[in-house]
Parts: structure tokens; C-alpha cells; sequence
């Protein structure tokens, strides 16, 4: 029984200092990127090389390596329907500039691919644990989703946001405003911004960055990428709740708090209901087959 005993305490121990080894970062930042039926093969080269470019930037560049640590860690993978996500990048440590451009050539050189269904609450869902078993000590965890579409497939997001808000993941958006109708003749939606700042995004200083469309992608990219590494954002001198302005550039969720406490609720952080509910996607999904084909999808 001693021996258990002994056994028991050596391998606590061991977790112990495994945990206190971790290296300490300034943020840990998983990158998700639609890949649905409704973005072809050359919008998706183009939110590709949005980040390319990007982690190429030399500003970007530089404000990763001016934080406390001078590093941080960032994962990329592609997601649709409710259970395809592909990790394209795993945990990789950001800490000089060779690492840096050595990440946007592995980046550069990954197959673009094209799935079906639009599942934001299987993207973040698959980010949970993927941030659980990041071998790095993390301030600040950020989960960032792109995509041109509102959720159609899986549970409802807010439903698996608020899963991610209590593991103190802090979700930003980058909403595609697409003004044209995807493949299968399903019509843009002109109101994704707004959904993407009530249904998507939560946490302190969550916020979305509009790309007004595909080509406008790698501008918006670098700019969130910019206050994500920062970890600042813009004064809010507009309402947020107005029709015109967060067309125009960045909208904060929670503009002008402070950064949270240690053991502040996330979950709070968030926008107050949507108007026209955060279910939105799946109903105008099931009618567009049931009008179109008299059949929904499954």
C-alpha cells in the first residue's frame, strides 16, 4: 500500500512539473477558415494568402515579438460541416522572425480545399480541446473565425460560444460580406456582420473586423491580426447599434472595459440578443431547400 502511495505522489509530481515547465507566451491564437460549398476555389486562395501575407507583414511581425514574452503560438485549420475540421498548422511557436516566415511558408505550401455545409458551432467546438492540449502557458487565448455565411449545420452557436467563454477562450470574428449567391443559388446575407457581433463572437475585447469582400480579405486579416497581437482596439465613437458604421471598419463587442480579471466570467461578454435570432442560418437554410427543392437538407 506504501508503495501505491509513493507511486501516486511521483506521478502527481510529475504533472505537476510538467505543467510549471510550460513556456509562457503573450497568446495563443487558433486561426478557423470557412471552407464551404459556398466559397470557390478562388475565394479560398484568397483568404489563403490574406493570411500569408499577413504573418509576412513586418509590423505584424514586430508586434509579435514586442510583447512580454516576445512570443506567441498560433494553430490553423479549415472547417465546414458539423464534424469536418482539418488542423492544417498545430501549435507553433512564434518567437523570431525566421519562425515567423517559416510558418507562412508551411502556410504558403498547404492544399486549399472545398467542403459543403457551414458549421461555425463545429469550429469552435473543435477549438476547445485544441486549446486544452496546447503545450504552452497562454495569457491570453484568442479563437478567431472567418467565414461568409451564418451557421446551418450542427448546434447552435451561441450554445457552444458559451462552452468556449467558460474555458476563457475569447472568440473574434471576421465576417466575408459577399454580395453575390453561393453555388447552390442560396442568396448572400447582407445582415452577417451583425450576426457574426451578436451570435459568434464573446469575451473581453472581443470584436469583429468586416471584409467588405473577398479581395478586401487580406487588408482585414492584417488589421485584426494587428489588435489581436496587441491586444487593443479601436475608440468606439459610433453606436455600435447603428445601421452604417460597422460596414465601415472595426465594431468592438465590449469597447471601452478594461481587460478582464483572472477570474472574471467570460461568459457575460457577450451582445444582447439578436433580433432576428441567432438561429437564423438554419431556418433560412431549411427554407431555401424546402422553396427551392421541397426537400431539406439532412
Amino acid at each position: 500500500m506504501r508503495a501505491l502511495v509513493c507511486l501516486f505522489t511521483l506521478i502527481l509530481s510529475a504533472f505537476s512539473a510538467a505543467a510549471q515547465d510550460k513556456q509562457e507566451v503573450d497568446l495563443a491564437l487558433a486561426l478557423g477558415i470557412d471552407i464551404s460549398g459556398s466559397i470557390d476555389p478562388d475565394e479560398a486562395r484568397l483568404q489563403r494568402e490574406g493570411y500569408v501575407s499577413a504573418f509576412r507583414d513586418p509590423m505584424i511581425i514586430k508586434a509579435i515579438l514586442s510583447g512580454p514574452n516576445g512570443r506567441i503560438v498560433v494553430s490553423y485549420y479549415e472547417w465546414s460541416d458539423s464534424w469536418m475540421q482539418k488542423l492544417l498548422i498545430d501549435w507553433t511557436l512564434l518567437d523570431s522572425e525566421a519562425a515567423i516566415h517559416a510558418f507562412a511558408a508551411r502556410l504558403s505550401q498547404a492544399p486549399i480545399s472545398i467542403a459543403r455545409r457551414t458549421s461555425i458551432s463545429g469550429a469552435i467546438r473543435f477549438a476547445i480541446p485544441l486549446f486544452g492540449r496546447s503545450p504552452y502557458e497562454a495569457q491570453r487565448k484568442v479563437l478567431d473565425i472567418s467565414g461568409d455565411g451564418s451557421n446551418n449545420d450542427g448546434g447552435l452557436v451561441t450554445e457552444t460560444r458559451h462552452e468556449a467563454l467558460k474555458d476563457r477562450i475569447v472568440i473574434n470574428g471576421l465576417p466575408i460580406m459577399n454580395d453575390r449567391p453561393n453555388p447552390f443559388g442560396f442568396p448572400s446575407e447582407t445582415d452577417l456582420d451583425r450576426y457574426y457581433l451578436h451570435c459568434v463572437i464573446g469575451g473581453p475585447r472581443s470584436f469583429v473586423e468586416v471584409a467588405h469582400s473577398f479581395e478586401d480579405f487580406p487588408r482585414a486579416v492584417r488589421k485584426k491580426l494587428l489588435q489581436e497581437v496587441a491586444d487593443v482596439g479601436p475608440r468606439r465613437d459610433f453606436d455600435p447599434d447603428g445601421p452604417g458604421p460597422l460596414r465601415d471598419g472595426i465594431q468592438l463587442a465590449q469597447a471601452g472595459r478594461p481587460r478582464a480579471r483572472v477570474d472574471e466570467d467570460y461568459t457575460k461578454f457577450v451582445r444582447p440578443d439578436y433580433e432576428l435570432g441567432c438561429d437564423v442560418g438554419e431556418r433560412r437554410s431549411r427554407e431555401f431547400w424546402q422553396r427551392r427543392f421541397g426537400v431539406t437538407p439532412d
